[in-house]
């Protein structure tokens, strides 16, 4: 598979209660490239062949022009040959995202690391809040698989949503419920970081106790058998995490799907 590019979104205005996340990719991207920050992954894969860059495009402040914007940028890196990842930003990038995946991959399978489902028709009257990427992209026809898990935050109109597309929620006791097959289909995974514990992942916005460790996320990472086609990694608050314990997370994140990746 071809090596990652790494896109950089800095955008929150999508987000309820908390700003914060839009200074995410600016602290990843410096964390990244610092001499200090270990320079293998799987396999002891160099990242120079891994990782081919990382960029952070100026998105507009009009909403529908970011979202053009971000699915532009998708769109460029998979025509370039490179494997897009992403980071966030709040999770409504996710849906232009995908939107430019399916483009080029047809329906995709996704895995969805979240506390919430993310499945509100609209959230305080905007439908392309961080609340409701996946029912736009349910509704869009974008996905063949939805798989969430780490979910411990939902409601019965999230759940009414969940069975009316067929999505599997699986919460953070459930790990083994990913059905086997799903890992050998090519996979495209979404890391809200809130689905982590706020013990491993303290830097976010809406923090829910009881969840994933570090070690979970990166064990589903390493159960990808089929080809990873892309993902992104979203919600990081550097605001609510001074230490940056939850930037280095999203570091280790990065790096361990680049390599996932290219090894295809």
């Amino acid at each position: 598979m071809p090596p990652a590019r790494i896109s950089g979104f800095e955008w929150d205005a999508s987000s309820s209660h908390a700003r914060g996340a839009a200074l995410g990719p600016g602290v990843v991207r410096r964390l990244l490239t610092s001499e200090a920050s270990s320079g293998y992954s799987i396999g002891l894969i160099p990242m120079a062949e891994a990782i081919t860059g990382y960029d952070i495009p100026a998105l507009p402040e009009d909403g529908a022009a970011a979202r053009a914007m971000i699915e532009r940028t998708i769109a460029e890196t998979l025509a370039r040959g490179e494997t897009p990842i992403s980071v966030g930003g709040d999770h409504s990038i996710t849906f232009p995202i995908l939107t430019a995946i399916a483009a080029k991959y047809g329906r995709v399978n996704v895995m969805h690391i979240d506390a919430h489902p993310d499945l509100h028709v609209q959230y305080e009257g905007d439908r392309f809040s961080h609340a409701c990427p996946f029912a736009r992209a349910h509704e869009a026809g974008l996905i063949e698989n939805h798989v969430a898990i780490g979910v411990r935050c939902s409601d019965p109109h999230q759940r009414a949503q969940a069975q009316k597309y067929g999505a599997l929620i699986l919460g953070t006791d459930d790990l083994a419920g990913v059905p086997a097959q799903f890992f050998d289909a090519p996979i495209y995974m979404t890391i809200d970081l809130d689905g982590l514990d706020p013990a491993f992942a303290p830097g976010v916005s809406h923090p829910e106790p009881g969840g994933l460790s570090t070690r979970d996320v990166l064990g589903l990472v390493r159960r990808i058998k089929g080809p990873l086609i892309g993902a992104d990694i979203v919600e990081l608050n550097p605001e609510r995490d001074p230490m940056l314990a939850t930037a280095r997370v999203v570091v280790r994140l990065v790096k361990e799907l680049a390599a996932k990746a290219l090894e295809g």
